[in-house]
């Protein structure tokens, strides 16, 4: 048996370090959360190299007292917690007490920090755990750590990073993500003396979505306000047309912090289920309030896991506040002969595209900022802080990306016009007034109506009408029965008659009689009233080969999945002739239902283009 040696203390600090430190962005997202920890209302970091020669951040927080500056980096050194107990209610972002020791043991660093009360500050050095330096200087009030040469006395560790480029981007989502975590933060981010992002702090969520993730996005959002049992939730959502291949911008944060997790993914996609297709994913920027001893965050060393006391609850409030959000929307999509479908943006926005954004008419110049700062009746603006001091080398760096008030102000207003338009075309009122023009491919019906002309596919019409028709007997358990002469006579596999007397009951409710015709034949005698038309026998058979021998129910969500498969194969085809009195009867008794604007698989059913846009085309309007 091998000698069982004991690790020095510097070995130790190392394999520790890798725990937290794996890269440049875990360093950021470390200290900027202790920034945030320490009340700062103004955050900077400044990278060089993809943070690995450079890692700059300065804040306007608490500081640190002389006399605790070299505890803080010590290992399980932490102001945020006392005792195991204070774990069942932490609430800031960081408590591990690891992130500054992790730091220090692999990399260059230095820190500055002055509390407000102090008259001068510490300059602290520590160079892979060791310390070098340790004096008075002078110092603003906050504190400023510069980190140097990452994984310079762990050279293996270095050769696992990406290109600068690459590691750039993963500072670039870690500050955007604390941005929108914090929008009563204001944050700016230098990559390579670029200014990246700067967010004004005054604590508008859509300001800081339309400065990331820009005005497509920003113009296709809708607020989500919902409280229950004690929680809270707050933010925004994308529109239906507003979607990725992943699940990357479905964001969402538990008392300021950036979590992932399988319940609230999944609360999200339940919501979004009747809007978008399958494989697509929404967008999403949450706020979830909720007591912090119904939560453990203390899972994993990233804090990026969490459990919930009650995960029923968390699935539930979240699915409710985004099915809410949705419900009862104006949905339709208003297109325009170039319109694209919008897709969310990975790359974070650079100096030249914020500028031409800021050179637009809908956002307000600084001087016009500053006008209106002067005739306020407030003393303090929002924007006060572009006139901070700030150490160097931040002082030279005096750009400033305007809040999109004037914008936010343009799209709501607009937004609410177009609701209000929109919702006539749904009203009793309104579809009296439709005009049906004609129909093109035999497919698309078109409605004139006030200024504006609506494109209706009478396949995703007529699917969803099948479609929620059904649900809606099935949800009020007002189903019957259509009886069958002859009966129809299956011949099942016994792995089938296995599923038939398993959920015989239950395919009773649903209003399936079948009875034993001798051997392997079953006698199908009456099928679902209102299913009659969709599929005598294929909606049965195709509920019987969904079932698993381990599945204990037919689930509602197996149901679901078929009946929109048979009210697909029922609805009328493209290229189905129909009548101008059936398509009216049609459009009717889709703009009945509560959701309109999708079929149940996700595909729009309604479409609209505008008169002005169709005039731009012709050049009637330059």
């Amino acid at each position: 048996m091998s000698h069982i040696n004991i690790l020095s203390q510097d070995t130790i600090d190392k394999i520790a370090a890798g725990e937290v430190i794996d890269r440049p962005s875990s360093i950021v997202k470390e200290m900027m959360e202790n920034s945030i920890d320490a009340k700062s209302s103004a955050i900077t970091v400044e990278i060089k190299d993809g943070g690995t020669s450079l890692i700059r951040i300065t804040d306007n927080g608490m500081g640190i007292e002389k006399d605790d500056v070299k505890n803080a980096f010590l290992r399980h050194a932490t102001s945020k917690i006392n005792s195991v107990e204070d774990l069942l209610s932490a609430t800031s972002l960081g408590f591990r007490g690891e992130a500054l020791s992790s730091i220090a043991a692999v990399t260059m660093l230095e820190c500055i920090s002055k509390p407000k009360n102090a008259l001068v500050g510490s300059r602290y050095v520590i160079e892979g755990g060791e310390e070098k330096e340790f004096q008075e200087v002078g110092a603003p009030s906050g504190t400023t750590f510069i980190v140097k040469n990452l994984f310079y006395n762990t050279p293996v560790r270095r050769k696992f990073l990406k290109s600068n480029t690459t590691e750039a981007n993963y500072i670039s989502n870690i500050v955007n993500r604390l941005a929108l975590s914090h929008p009563e933060v204001s944050i700016r981010f230098i990559n390579n003396n670029q200014n990246k992002l700067h967010t004004s702090g005054n604590g508008k969520l859509k300001e800081i979505i339309y400065t990331i993730y820009g005005r497509d996005i920003a113009s296709n959002l809708l607020e989500v306000n919902e409280s229950a049992l004690g929680m809270k939730v707050t933010g925004f959502i994308g529109k239906p047309i507003i979607y990725k291949g992943n699940k990357k911008d479905m964001t969402y944060f538990i008392n300021g912090r950036y979590i992932k997790s399988s319940i609230i993914d999944s609360a999200i996609m339940e919501a979004y289920k009747p809007f978008l297709m399958q494989h697509n994913f929404p967008f999403t920027v949450l706020h979830f309030e909720i007591d912090p001893e119904m939560i453990d965050v203390n899972v994993h060393p990233s804090k990026m896991e969490i459990r919930f006391e009650n995960n029923n609850d968390i699935f539930n409030i979240f699915k409710s506040a985004i099915s809410s959000a949705l419900e009862n929307k104006e949905l339709i999509h208003e297109v325009s002969p170039d319109d694209k479908d919008v897709y969310i943006q990975d790359i974070p926005r650079d100096d030249k595209e914020i500028q031409e954004i800021i050179n637009e008419s809908l956002i307000p110049s600084l001087d016009t900022l500053n006008k209106q700062d002067k005739v306020s009746d407030n003393k303090e603006s929002d924007y006060s802080y572009k006139n901070e001091k700030m150490p160097e080398p931040f002082e030279t760096v005096r750009e400033w990306v305007a809040p999109v008030v004037d914008f936010q102000a343009t799209q709501e207003t607009k937004a609410v016009q177009q609701d209000l338009f929109k919702d006539n075309f749904i009203s009793d009122e309104g579809r009296k007034k439709h005009k049906i023009i004609g129909v093109i491919f035999d497919t698309y019906w078109l409605v004139e109506y006030e200024q504006n002309l609506y494109i209706i596919d009478q396949h995703a019409a007529h699917e969803k009408v099948l479609y929620e028709k059904t649900m809606n007997h099935l949800k009020n358990k007002t189903l019957t029965s259509q009886q069958l002469n002859p009966p129809i006579i299956l011949t099942l596999t016994d792995d089938q008659i296995q599923v038939v007397e398993k959920f015989y009951d239950e395919f009773k409710k649903l209003g399936y009689e079948l009875e034993q015709f001798g051997g392997n034949d079953y006698a199908v005698r009456a099928v679902p009233d209102n299913l009659y038309s969709i599929g005598k026998k294929e909606l049965l058979l195709d509920l019987i080969d969904s079932v698993t021998e381990t599945s204990t129910s037919l689930n509602s969500d197996l149901i679901r999945d078929r009946i929109a498969t048979m009210s697909c194969k029922a609805a009328v085809k493209g290229h189905d002739k129909l009548s101008f009195l059936e398509a009216n009867a049609l459009i009717d008794e889709l703009l009945t239902l509560e959701n309109p604007y999708n079929c149940p698989h996700g595909r729009p059913t309604i479409i609209s283009m505008s008169k002005y846009e169709i005039e731009k085309k012709f050049k009637r309007i330059v």
